[in-house]
């Protein structure tokens, strides 16, 4: 395991470098650019001062030079500075991960927490009325827009009853951990039901594949109560695929956070990425995009390492 680690840890090198270059060319293919933010001020801006703007960021340089620059400073921690706010990207980045982090992670272990004993309660209890129930409920949730989720949340719990703030990460006055709890439940549970929907059907699959197997059937033969044949024989085998599955949704969670931090005005780095295509920052974007390309392949090597551990007929040796 430790040769094939260190096999993928230098294979991801020239992966990520691909990765950067071609996010660095569809940036700088969009429309508009940094000078857009003047033009926006409604004020008279000449064709001098635009040309002076281009050239103190370096964008009148050609574009491979452009990259190489990138690359070279990226390579020191250095991923420039934010063209609206003059700030260090990394900065800027490392100040809302702690924000985005939180609602990651509580929507995970809400996910997992539902999804999972509901996946084998329906695989125990197949084409029952729960089972048709819980089958109903993951299409909805499958099928059902985030943003249109969220507004409702927000409309019920936050609007009508009053019960949830409606947005923000914490009250103006007020730090302490009920108030912030409060502002963080509508989002997660928004962002985890994609998931909810999504491993519960996954984990139902893989443990009727399980189920029948012919040493579950042994131990069942051998007077196993079903609660210890199935935590103790079934669970962990109809669990390796699941688990695969949830390592590689941790790096889909990130790119989900960007809609809900922006219906919720979560300040993380999900609402920082809408703020910076908004205005056309290029090395902010460049920056938050390269952090979840990163975040991909990383939890790709960890699917692949769980994967290993809960099978050991599997080896990559």
């Amino acid at each position: 395991m430790g040769r094939y680690v260190i096999r993928r840890t230098i294979q991801m090198i020239p992966l990520f470098v691909g990765i950067s270059i071609i996010i660095f060319l569809i940036i700088q293919a969009a429309p508009g650019g940094p000078e857009t933010t003047l033009l926006s001020t409604g004020r008279f801006v000449s064709s001098e001062i635009l040309a002076a703007y281009r050239t103190r960021l370096g964008l009148d340089q050609p574009i491979f030079i452009q990259y190489f620059r990138w690359l070279g400073a990226a390579l020191t921690g250095d991923l420039g500075y934010s063209y609206t706010t003059a700030q260090p990207v990394l900065t800027m980045i490392l100040e809302r991960l702690p924000a985005t982090v939180e609602l990651m992670l509580l929507a995970y272990l809400l996910a997992a927490i539902i999804a999972l004993p509901l996946g084998v309660y329906s695989a125990i209890h197949k084409y029952s009325i729960l089972d048709y129930l819980g089958t109903g409920l993951s299409f909805l949730g499958i099928s059902m827009p985030v943003f249109w989720f969220g507004l409702i949340l927000q409309l019920v719990f936050a609007v009508q009853l009053g019960w949830l703030p409606s947005s923000g990460r914490e009250t103006v006055g007020d730090t302490g951990f009920v108030d912030q709890l409060k502002h963080l439940i509508m989002p997660a549970v928004v962002l985890s039901l994609l998931y909810i929907a999504g491993w519960s059907r996954y984990m139902r699959t893989s443990f009727l594949s399980v189920i029948n197997s012919d040493y579950v059937r042994t131990a069942r033969a051998k007077g196993l109560r079903q609660r210890r044949v199935v935590l103790l024989h079934a669970l962990k085998n109809a669990a390796i695929p699941v688990v695969s599955i949830m390592a590689l949704d941790i790096a889909g969670l990130f790119s989900g956070a960007v809609i809900t931090e922006t219906i919720f005005a979560w300040p993380g780095i999900g609402r920082l990425f809408i703020q910076s295509m908004y205005s056309r920052d290029y090395p902010l974007l460049m920056g938050i995009i390269m952090m979840g390309s990163i975040m991909v392949v990383l939890f790709n090597l960890v699917a692949d390492i769980l994967y290993g551990w809960l099978d050991p007929r599997i080896s990559y040796d």
